[in-house]
């Protein structure tokens, strides 16, 4: 199982855009989204919760402390945090696990799961890279959402794809969601 969740920063589009991938790629999901990410999902996107529960296997409400993600004896494989608020980035960091997210982030950690975070924030503040700092020296993947552009993108849905295709690799699923450097040796 590989765990979403989708926290309140612009950027919502990556969370929705990875979860279809992994529906069609038949991978089991379980999705957590907050009620920031609820307000952003709607606005930047036109979607509402329901639609994309659609998009999971399983939801968990942020709130709740007992859903199963909460505990080491769950058996996910991996945790994505697309996009990653500097406030849930900053209690991953500090090991302030308040809900369900944080809690599944550290479980992530102290179970040396892979735990990708995909900040969108821009500028940094020293304490932001402090704390991707720390969370990457204990394992965590830092994925920010940074689209490249010499594969010459013609709209969005590329740049998108680009940004879920890393998030693909460093889980270690194969995909062709962009086309890949080649440098002069193609």
């Amino acid at each position: 199982m590989i765990v979403i969740a989708i926290t309140g920063a612009s950027g919502v589009i990556y969370g929705v855009r990875l979860l279809e991938v992994l529906k069609k790629l038949g991978e089991y999901t379980a999705l957590v989204v907050t009620d920031p990410a609820k307000i952003i999902l709607e606005y930047e996107l036109g979607l509402k919760e329901e639609e994309l529960k659609e998009l999971a296997d399983v939801y968990y409400d942020p709130k709740d402390l007992t859903a199963s993600i909460n505990s080491g004896s769950c058996r996910f494989n991996s945790m994505v945090i697309v996009p990653c608020t500097m406030k849930t980035l900053s209690a991953i960091a500090t090991g302030y696990a308040s809900n369900a997210i944080t809690r599944g982030a550290d479980v992530s950690l102290k179970e040396r799961r892979k735990l990708v975070l995909v900040p969108r924030e821009t500028p940094l503040r020293s304490v932001h890279l402090e704390n991707m700092l720390k969370i990457s020296n204990e394992g965590g993947i830092i994925l920010p959402a940074m689209p490249a552009f010499y594969h010459n993108p013609k709209n969005i849905d590329e740049l998108t794809n680009f940004v879920v295709g890393k998030i693909l690799d460093a889980l270690e699923i194969d995909n062709n969601l962009f086309k890949r450097w080649h440098g002069e040796n193609p």
